[in-house]
């Protein structure tokens, strides 16, 4: 839900209403619930003191600060509330830092009609139309932060995260898990795990031992400091700070890290931390520095560190917008009401980090992030992530962003690993998948699955298996799994994985458009068309005119032209030394024409007078030779060997004739032939065996069959000599594997599927199938190529 500004601005001025009537004559009494055994809970202490000195100095106005100590404990924290409001009389309460206490503040002050500003680092989405009387004072976005867990997330290509949390369910659902949720599945990532820890648990090694048996190895942590400190410390002894181990913390824990001890550091080697970012450079901030270091060290001397955090600012920066307010409303008290709302509608918090923003609004600053990375006695600073941006190395105006994290330089990450980890590991025990695959399949040099009595467990061969195989083998991650045998169609053993009944589902699987509503397809594996397939028959020429076939009509021309043309240059070049050529018109063209086929067969060479005309004729029996034995081969060929054709050439034909056409057992081809096709359903039949379908196609049983690209290559292989391709070929889904919609393996395996492709192995796996089927090489071989034709009419076939 989001909140309005002006329903803000609207709750804001009543909260004030019942309180400001005694502010411009007595003090103005401001209340404070803080876990002073905390360390924000100190720093709050702190900042507030500091801030009514400061704002004493500057205002008309008389500030006193009432605070109240719940040790942590969300009962002691309701009953300091009840105290604050109804002894100490105070006109606003601040703090607590964690919901599960400001809820119960919240619920005490709304009833008592005094406004709460809370510290807690995030409030349900709820909360603020529960309570009118609640205002958000902490900047903490946590929106932005998770989007930033996400990014990290992306950056190094991980797929899952497992959430570690502190109980706090209205907190962590309400807010925080729907927002991670969303911005990693933004990235194609998920959450693998929930896993809750109870806020005050002595041990936590029963949920890391279960963490450490799964396959996941990246974790982000979301709870207090003090739950984190304990959380490390076991993971440490359990050895799960170790390579491959990936660990993030939110800003709950990053925020306040500069605070622990070395030992605590050193149980946290690796770990890469989001925090909230403030210019921590900015001249307010370092002249407050000073002061709070001073302060801070009296009040807690057992405290190694006196460096003040954004706990301390944030309580600061909210003192000074509620004290104010106070005094801005005490100079103009008459029309307190109207008065009041401008003034809320406009009041600025200019604090000591530069930030300026109105009550109810986030700032710029918190859509940044902050990155740190811990290592050897402290941490380092990494670099900074915004909202829309990126990431970066600072926040100036010449930042340069960018998509990846990778750009900020070398991450040391557990174990002193300075390689990145995978996400995941080969765990001891582990969850497998459950995959289904089709128990009958047509070929079985697809999906091949045998039965082991001895062992009582059935095993998968083929090469929608191999495929796999070679699949899961470049995936980022793990992959455990199982195949179990379905009986049923495929259209059934798809929708088994809506009903969750399998995890993913693979085998000779067609991509189909209804299919598609149950399931999330990979990119197909193999050819996706279409073709028909019919015998084969022997056709023997005419023997009339079979003399003229060898060659065609240009030939015969040809040869005619250039026969005529050398004998009339026979005749030229010896007309001058032969009377026999010389005479009438007509018995000239007699000679010549004579000459032009005396020469196909005899050499004539010694009744010839000029060299000239003997060179002539000897080319032209060279050529007359070559002419002779191709006529000689081609016209014996033609008497010896028989013509295969095909059948049928169309499905006209077949639709014309009411032919019976044959398809594949539970596949969607029937469908296709119906629907886009139009032949009659009850001229289908279906086969369950490449042996039967070939013997019903040479026993006349079916005229026809349909079948898809790699189903062909496999049944040509086999039967090369007996049937052809006729017609055109059909575009149709081919075949792939099918996981639960919104998977995010659908993009793991699609990559690594291309990178199968592209190594060459698909194109391996698939002759080695096809070789085993192959009875003649050569012929086969020739039959498959020559099989498809090379004008294809495509059609799409769709179910919806």
């Amino acid at each position: 839900m989001n909140v309005k500004p002006y329903y803000l601005i609207f709750t804001f001025s009543v909260l004030f209403l019942f309180s400001v009537e005694q502010a411009t004559s007595i003090d103005v009494v401001i209340g404070a619930v803080i876990d002073n055994t905390s360390r924000a809970g100190m720093e709050t202490n702190i900042s507030l003191q500091m801030a009514i000195d400061d704002i004493s100095r500057q205002a008309n106005q008389s500030f006193v600060l009432r605070m109240m100590d719940s040790r942590g404990e969300p009962a002691r924290a309701a009953l300091a509330a009840n105290r604050l409001i109804n002894t100490e009389k105070v006109q606003v309460i601040l703090g607590p830092h964690t919901w599960q206490e400001a809820s119960r503040v919240i619920e005490i002050s709304n009833q008592g009609q005094i406004p709460t500003f809370s510290l807690a680092d995030s409030n349900p989405t709820w909360a603020l139309e529960r309570w009118p009387f609640l205002v958000q004072a902490s900047t903490s976005n946590q929106d932005a932060q998770m989007k930033a867990v996400a990014a990290i997330v992306q950056s190094w290509d991980w797929r899952r995260v497992t959430v570690i949390y502190e109980e706090d369910t209205d907190s962590i659902f309400g807010r925080v898990i729907p927002n991670l949720l969303k911005s990693l599945q933004d990235v194609g990532a998920e959450i693998r795990h929930l896993v809750p820890l109870p806020p005050y648990a002595t041990s936590l090694s029963e949920q890391l031992m279960r963490l450490k048996r799964d396959q996941c190895r990246v974790f982000l942590v979301h709870t207090s400091l003090k739950l984190a400190t304990h959380l490390f410390h076991e993971a440490e002894q359990m050895q799960m700070m170790e390579k491959d181990y990936v660990w993030i913390t939110t800003n709950t824990i990053t925020d306040l890290l500069y605070s622990v001890n070395l030992t605590t550091i050193f149980s946290m080697q690796g770990v890469l931390g989001v925090k909230r970012h403030f210019p921590e450079n900015s001249l307010k901030f370092v002249e407050f520095k000073k002061r709070f270091r001073l302060k801070f060290s009296i009040a807690y001397p057992e405290e190694e560190n006196n460096e003040p955090g954004i706990s301390a600012v944030e309580a600061y920066d909210t003192m000074w917008g509620v004290a104010t307010t106070f005094a801005k409303m005490n100079n103009q008290i008459k029309n307190r009401s109207q008065l009041f709302l401008e003034k809320v509608s406009r009041i600025d918090f200019i604090g000591i980090t530069g930030r300026v923003h109105a009550i109810g609004r986030k700032t710029e600053s918190s859509r940044i992030f902050g990155l740190v990375n811990v290592i050897g006695k402290s941490y380092r600073e990494l670099g900074i992530w915004k909202e829309k941006s990126g990431f970066s190395k600072h926040t100036s105006h010449r930042a340069i962003y960018n998509s990846s994290m990778k750009n900020l330089g070398q991450v040391f990450w557990p174990g002193e690993s300075m390689h990145t980890p995978k996400g995941w590991s080969i765990p001891s025990t582990t969850e497998s998948m459950k995959i289904g695959v089709p128990a009958e399949s047509m070929f079985k040099q697809f999906v091949n699955i045998e039965y082991d009595p001895q062992t009582d467990n059935y095993s998968c061969k083929g090469y929608a298996i191999d495929i796999f195989s070679e699949v899961k083998a470049r995936l980022p991650y793990y992959v455990s799994y199982e195949f179990i045998p379905f009986n049923g169609t495929y259209d059934s053993l798809v929708e088994q994985i809506y009903l969750k009944k399998f995890d993913a589902v693979v085998g000779d699987v067609a991509v189909l458009a209804d299919r598609c509503k149950h399931a999330d397809f990979t990119h197909t594996y193999s050819a996706s068309a279409l073709a028909m397939l019919v015998p084969v028959q022997s056709k023997m020429p005419h023997k009339t005119w079979l003399f003229l076939k060898p060659f065609t009509k240009a030939m015969w021309l040809l040869i005619l032209a250039i026969t005529v043309y050398n004998g009339f240059v026979i005749w030229l070049i010896e007309r001058k030394h032969s009377p026999r050529l010389r005479g009438t018109a007509t018995d000239q063209a007699g000679i010549m024409i004579w000459l032009s086929f005396t020469t196909l067969f005899s050499l004539n060479g010694g009744k010839l007078h000029s060299n000239l005309s003997r060179i002539a004729i000897v080319v032209w029996l060279f050529v007359a030779l070559v002419i002779t034995q191709s006529y000689t081969a081609s016209l014996t060929s033609m008497l010896t060997v028989k013509k295969l054709e095909p059948t049928v050439s169309d499905i006209e034909t077949l639709k014309i004739k009411n032919a019976k056409i044959g398809y594949g057992k539970g596949a969607f081809v029937a469908r296709y032939l119906e629907e886009v096709l139009g032949f009659k359903l009850y001229n289908l039949k279906n086969f369950s065996s490449p042996q039967e379908y070939a013997h019903a196609l040479k026993t006349g049983d079916i005229e026809a069959g349909f079948l898809n690209g790699s189903y062909l290559k496999l049944f040509l292989a086999k039967y090369c000599k007996s049937f052809v391709v006729a017609g055109p070929t059909y575009k149709v889904g081919g075949f792939g594997f099918a996981f639960p919609k919104g998977s995010p393996m659908v993009n793991d395996v699609n990559k690594a599927l291309l990178e199968v492709f592209e190594s060459g192995k698909l194109r391996e796996l698939e002759d080695k199938m096809v070789g085993s089927e192959r009875r003649d090489n050569n012929v086969c071989s020739n039959n498959l190529r020559s099989g498809w034709p090379e004008e294809a009419s495509y059609k799409v076939y769709s179910t919806n």
